[in-house]
Order: structure tokens, then C-alpha cells, then sequence
């Protein structure tokens, strides 16, 4: 995403005008720049300290070098480029399309086509560069673009000749730990059956959306990457025992990549053809963005405050480097703990504003609007959905249309719809709603979706055919790329507006909301007379597993993880206490990531995705809330302490929020997390937490038990039974 230049960025470099920056990390900046005949490139640079580094420099050389040889087929096309200035630049074709880690993290994984037909076109890449003796020794999802015609691979600056160790400590490893093979992880020569055992780990990667060797710290990586077996589950079949050889530890061993190409596909086909739909889309929008880019740059900073005897000045955020993606055109950019820097010192943690003392406590929410919003059905309260610039609360035969700017009712519409069968998904709303264009008897239920264009709900071709859509009970998961989960009943509908009946048979079914294809259906268990709570209490995808909260039998919750390509049980395990207040926490969003599911509970634990064996557990003696999961760590409300946060691969503490107010933080729901500060309601009060310096910076007047992120809108969204207010997200 392009960002505005900053103040001491460059005009110019070489013939090419900047005109925006697409990311900068420890090596350098990659800009958006246009050439006078108005061609767009994207133009890459090198700090000024690492190119007085004649190493850096030869790095430079070689990485241009290495673009040129892969050329404008399987790579970005080099325009021009100057080794040798004081600022070493590369200007490249401004590739049209996402990172592959990105595509797979807004579309969901791809299916087995365009696996193959990737994979053949990566190999494609890797021989052109294998001809010429070049090993890119740093291929990973972030550096590959995916176009329409083809994938094209990016960042060449740790590729070098095959054999050529000079710029190479013996026995360091210089890679992505995550797709390194196993002789670069030990320091050793990788040559090019080691792009072949990381092209394997990529389309593992683009699978399910972790690769054969999980997350976590770089050490554990480089000793399973080295020693360990890969885990392919949630690879298709047929590719299991292909993608198996080319892990293999071996070098000998693995297929070369005219040898893989041939396995994988025939040649025959547009690429374009075998991409799903979601992601031929997201090739589209990126690539009338570049044309709506607005050259801007920010001004010149504000002196530093002169710090006072009880606080130190401001610090900026730093950035850190998540993928400089160069040549392609695209970079993703995670601020480091926090928002810009120029932001943070309009006002720092202390409250201390430019006006002098600004008010932090006890403060009245952005807004909020009174409505009941009680409690439905025994299962939870109203859930609030942002889309198309409004929030949404569907409470039955009438969805609440709000503004999010002040909170003031608009045009409420009438249309079925509960909480748990409303979801939205790559900003489309998607409902459970009945299947009106069939000729059943019992109308089935179906998957609509809002049409922004028309202004009016209409079905898919999702028909869930054998199920009767006036059964309370039918619940929408969610829908992850184009599959949507749902649990839906047949029988006879329940009299009063609530509970199941014994005589009612429910199905958990995975369906695609764009071809109609049921994929798979499996039994669910049977619920006595007027029982109330659904069947899921949260649900979420990761890679190729569908990972759930499930209410087995009454009152017993289950951990519950199946195969999104077959709906089969992969492994499950008991929640833990299930009690009236333990039940609210479990429609928290769930937390998953680094190949674990994080729960709270009378102690924060973390279950391997794999197997759901425990990997770490904290001690006993302190109760957490349900936790939240970014980059590496957990966060989570400890009783009696606050929020605290965790290393996620291994459970040490790492911090605690550090508060002088006694409190009462509550255990009931999951921390909403922004960019610089994390959110949990703490007695009558939401806490917003410094990230950086773990200080409570705010408190908001509260009503509401659970929160909710609306990034389209800044806002943190609460609701509770009687209100929906909103919080700024920051």
C-alpha cells in the first residue's frame, strides 16, 4: 500500500520522479516513481550507511544482476538501475498483483489447480535461473508476485552464483528460517536443489497457509527445518507424496525443477484460468490503484519537546522489516508497536499534548446508541458487521443500519437475519437466508449476499438442499475465500422462536458461494428438547483446518479441529470449564496462529493446530480471559493483573500492563488489538494500553461485554444488551 513521501525523501533518482512509498525496512526503500513519459516503475534504493559498505554494494550488483538473468517473464523487468551512485537504485515494471502471502491471506488457500499450475510457472522461474548458474536462496511466499499471466519472483538480494561462497560466513545461514533448506539452515552451499525443497515449502504454503515447518522463533525453525519431518496436512492428496520428495533432507534426493514442472502440470491452459475468482479480483483492484496514487509528501517534523523531570521524551516507532518486496511493486509495512512517528508526538503516553494536559480518564465513548440488543436465543447479543461504510446488528427480522461517524440509526431494512447467520468476508455480507428460487416444499436455507450495486439481498447459487431454513438453530461460521461452513437442521421447525428438537437432524456442510458445489456435509449431534446453545460457539479457518468451538453434548464444549477439504474430524479435545460465564468468552474471536490455538481459561495454554497436543501451559493459580494472536506473541486479561503478553511459541511472560488503578479486569472477552494500543474492559471501564509502553493511557465509560475491531472505520465497536457504542482504535 503506498504511502505518502516523507520530508526528506528524494525528488528524483536517475530519470524517474517519486511519488510515493511502497515500504522501507533495514536495507532500504522501495518507492513508487514514474519516468517523464509517464511509465510507472517501482524503484528501489539503498540507505546511505549500508552503501558506503562495499560488500552491500557487490550485493547490490549481483541482485541486479540476478533480476536481469530471470528477465520480465518470471520476473520484474528491469528498466534501468545505477550500482554506482551515491545512492545505489533499481527501477522494475511495476508489477500488477498481490504477494503470494497476501493472496492467500485475504482469499484463502488456493485449490489444487492453480497449485499445480503455480508451481509448474515457479519452476519455470527457478530453471531460468539455474541455467545461469544463479541460486535465489530466499524464495518464500512475500517474494512472489501473482499476476494474471503467470507468478513472477522478486528480491534477488541474496541470490549468487551456484558454488560462490565469498560473501558467506562459513557456517552462518542467511534466509528466511521458515523456507530455508536444510544445508543453508546449517550454513552451508545452497545450490539449486535448495530452491527446489523452498519452492515446495511455498506451495505448502499456498495449501493451507502455513508451511511444512510451522512458526515460532528462528532457532526452532532452523532445527526442524534441519531435522524435523514436514507436515503436509491440508496439502491435496495427489501433491503429498510430489511436494514429500522435494522436502526430502537430502539434496540428491529431490526432483530438479524441469523434473517438478512436469509433475505438477501439463503446460496446457492460461494460468489466469486456473486462479480462483477472489484472487483474479484482488489482480484487478490492485491494479487500478496504481493509476489512483497521488503524489503527496509529509512535512518537515515539529522540534522535539524538551522532556520534563518525570517523563522521557516521545520515542519514535521504528518499522520493521516484514517483507521489502523489490521490483514488484508492493511492500507490506508493520509499524513496530505502534502508529507513525509523527503521530505519537502530538501527544505521548503521559497525556501530555502540545496545548499542555489533555483528559485520559474516565472519558464518554465516541458515541453510543441505546437499543435492546439482549440477549438472543441463549446465545449472545447482538454482533456488529462493518461494511460499505455502515455497521450493521441483524436482531432478527430487522438489521439495524448505523451511521459510523455518529452513531445515529439510518434506514433500518427488514430482513432475516440473526447474529449467528450474518458474517462478512473481504467486505461482502453474506447471510443465511432462505433459498428462494426452488421448488421444495420446505424451503431450504441458502447463502445470500448483500448487492451493493442493486441495494438488495439476493441468493447465491449456495443451496443447502434437505434443510428446513425455519429451523432456529441453522448457524453461518463464516465464509473464508469462496467456502462458507454452516450448520443447518431438517425436520420440523421449533414451535416457540427458540431451542432445538430431539427430532430435528443437523449437518455441519462446507459450500462454494460461487459455483453452488456442496463440498462436504457431516452429522452433528443430536440436541434434546429446547436446548438453546448452538451448536458453535466461534469457528474460524487457518490453512487447511476448520477450527471450532463446539458444544458436543449439553454443557460439554469441545476443541474441535476438521480438514476443510474433507469435513472429517482431524482431532479433538475438551475446552475446559463451561460455566454461564465461561460461556460468554467463548464467542470471543478465536486465536490461532504460528501453527497453535490459544485458550484461556484457569490457565493460558496453547494446542498444536497438528495434533492438538499441548505445547505450553502457564502455571496454575491465575485465570486469563480469551486471548488474541499477532506477530509471534499473545495477548490476554490475567485475573487480578490486566493485560499481559506472551511469547506465543514457547509462553513466557512478556510483559504486564503497568497500572496503578486497582480495577476489576474482566475475563469475559478477548483484547481488541490496534496499532498502538490493545483494548479490554476493566470493571466499568474499556483500558486502552500503550503497546509500547505498556501504561494504560486511556479509560472509556462502558456498558458493553464484548468489542469488536472496525478498521474501515477507526473504531473499536462495544456491545452489550442495551447499547453499541464506539471507541477510537488507534
Amino acid at each position: 500500500m503506498a504511502t505518502p513521501l516523507t520530508h526528506d525523501d528524494p525528488a528524483a533518482l536517475g530519470p524517474f520522479r517519486l511519488v510515493a512509498r511502497l515500504g522501507s525496512g533495514g536495507m532500504g526503500t522501495v518507492y513508487v516513481a514514474r519516468s517523464a513519459g509517464g511509465a510507472t516503475v517501482a524503484l528501489k534504493t539503498m540507505h546511505p550507511g549500508i552503501a558506503a559498505d562495499p560488500t552491500a554494494r557487490t550485493r547490490f550488483r549481483l541482485e541486479i544482476d540476478a533480476a536481469r538473468v530471470i528477465g520480465g517473464r518470471f520476473g520484474a523487468e528491469v528498466v534501468d538501475a545505477d550500482p554506482v551512485a551515491e545512492t545505489p537504485w533499481l527501477a522494475t515494471e511495476y508489477v500488477l498483483g498481490p504477494p503470494l502471502d497476501e493472496a492467500v491471506e485475504r482469499g484463502g488457500p488456493l485449490p489444487e489447480r492453480a497449485l499445480r499450475a503455480l508451481g509448474a510457472a515457479l519452476c519455470g522461474a527457478l530453471g531460468a535461473l539455474h541455467r545461469s548458474d544463479v541460486a535465489h536462496r530466499d524464495l518464500k511466499p512475500s517474494n512472489i508476485l501473482v499476476t494474471a499471466y503467470g507468478p513472477k519472483v522478486i528480491d534477488f538480494g541474496i541470490a549468487r552464483a551456484i558454488g560462490d561462497d565469498h560473501l558467506t560466513r562459513t557456517g552462518s545461514a542467511v534466509g528466511t528460517p521458515a523456507f530455508m533448506s536444510p544445508e543453508q539452515a546449517g550454513g552451508q552451499e545452497h545450490g539449486a536443489a535448495g530452491d527446489v525443497f523452498a519452492l515446495a515449502g511455498v506451495l505448502v504454503h499456498a495449501a493451507r497457509g502455513t508451511g511444512p515447518f510451522g512458526g515460532g522463533q528462528a532457532a526452532d525453525l532452523l532445527y526442524r527445518v534441519r531435522y524435523g519431518e514436514p507436515d503436509l496436512g491440508g496439502v491435496p492428496d495427489a501433491l503429498v507424496p510430489v511436494l514429500a520428495q522435494c522436502l526430502s533432507k537430502d539434496p540428491a534426493l529431490r526432483p530438479t525443477v524441469d523434473q517438478l514442472a512436469a509433475q505438477l502440470h501439463d503446460g496446457r491452459g492460461e494460468f489466469a484460468d486456473q486462479l480462483p475468482e477472489t484472487l483474479l479480483a484482488e489482480i484487478g483492484r490492485r491494479a487500478a490503484e496504481v493509476w489512483q496514487i497521488v503524489p503527496q509528501r509529509m512535512p518537515a517534523p515539529l522540534a522535539e519537546p524538551v522532556p520534563g523531570p518525570q517523563s522521557g521524551a516521545p520515542r519514535a516507532a521504528g518499522i520493521s522489516r516484514r517483507a521489502l518486496l523489490t521490483g514488484g511493486g508492493a511492500a507490506a509495512l508493520a509499524a513496530a508497536g505502534g502508529g507513525a512517528w509523527w503521530r505519537s508526538r502530538k501527544e505521548d503516553s503521559t497525556g501530555q499534548g502540545a496545548k499542555g494536559p489533555v483528559q485520559t480518564r474516565n472519558l464518554d465513548p465516541v458515541w453510543e446508541l441505546g437499543q435492546n440488543f439482549g440477549d438472543t436465543w441463549g446465545s449472545g447479543i447482538g454482533t456488529p458487521v462493518a461494511v460499505a461504510g455502515e455497521i450493521r446488528v441483524a436482531m432478527g427480522a430487522v438489521t439495524y443500519v448505523v451511521n459510523p461517524k455518529n452513531g445515529l440509526r439510518k434506514d433500518d431494512f427488514l430482513a432475516d437475519g440473526t447474529p449467528w447467520q450474518v458474517v462478512v468476508s473481504q467486505g461482502t455480507e453474506y447471510r443465511l437466508d432462505i433459498a428462494r428460487e426452488t421448488a421444495a416444499k420446505i424451503p431450504p436455507a441458502g447463502i445470500s449476499v448483500w448487492d451493493l450495486d442493486q441495494d438488495y439481498i439476493r441468493n447465491t447459487k449456495a443451496y443447502l438442499r434437505g434443510t428446513n431454513f425455519e429451523t432456529p438453530g441453522n448457524q453461518l461460521l463464516g465464509v473464508f475465500g469462496t467456502v462458507a461452513y454452516v450448520a443447518v437442521g431438517a425436520g420440523p421447525p421449533t414451535k416457540q422462536a427458540y431451542g432445538f428438537r430431539r427430532n430435528q437432524v443437523f449437518t455441519l456442510r462446507a459450500v462454494d458461494v460461487k459455483s453452488g458445489e456442496e463440498l462436504w456435509s457431516r452429522p452433528l449431534p443430536e440436541r434434546p428438547d429446547e436446548s438453546r446453545p448452538l451448536h458453535f460457539a466461534s469457528a474460524t479457518v487457518t490453512g487447511g483446518s476448520l477450527v471450532t468451538l463446539q458444544e458436543t453434548r449439553p454443557g460439554t464444549v469441545h476443541v474441535v479441529v476438521r480438514s476443510t477439504r474433507t469435513g472429517q474430524v482431524v482431532w479433538e479435545q475438551p475446552y475446559g470449564d463451561t460455566d454461564e460465564d465461561a460461556r460468554a468468552a467463548l464467542r470471543a474471536p478465536l486465536a490461532v496462529g504460528d501453527g497453535r490455538i490459544y485458550l484461556g481459561g484457569p490457565r493460558l495454554r496453547a494446542l498444536r493446530l497438528t495434533d492438538g497436543k499441548q505445547d505450553w501451559a502457564t502455571p496454575s493459580g491465575q485465570a486469563y480471559g480469551p486471548p488474541a494472536f499477532r506477530s509471534g506473541a499473545v495477548y490476554s486479561v490475567a485475573e487480578d493483573a490486566g493485560l499481559k503478553a506472551l511469547d506465543a511459541a514457547s509462553g513466557k511472560a512478556g510483559w504486564t500492563e503497568l497500572s496503578t488503578d486497582d480495577g476489576s479486569p474482566s475475563l469475559g472477552w478477548a483484547p481488541v488489538l490496534g496499532d498502538r494500543w490493545a483494548y479490554y474492559r476493566n470493571g466499568v471501564h474499556v483500558y486502552a494500553v500503550d503497546l509500547r509502553t505498556h501504561r494504560v493511557v486511556r479509560t472509556f465509560k462502558t456498558t458493553a461485554t464484548a468489542f469488536y475491531a472496525d478498521r474501515q472505520d477507526d473504531l473499536v465497536l462495544g456491545m452489550g444488551a442495551s447499547a453499541l457504542s464506539a471507541y477510537p482504535l488507534k
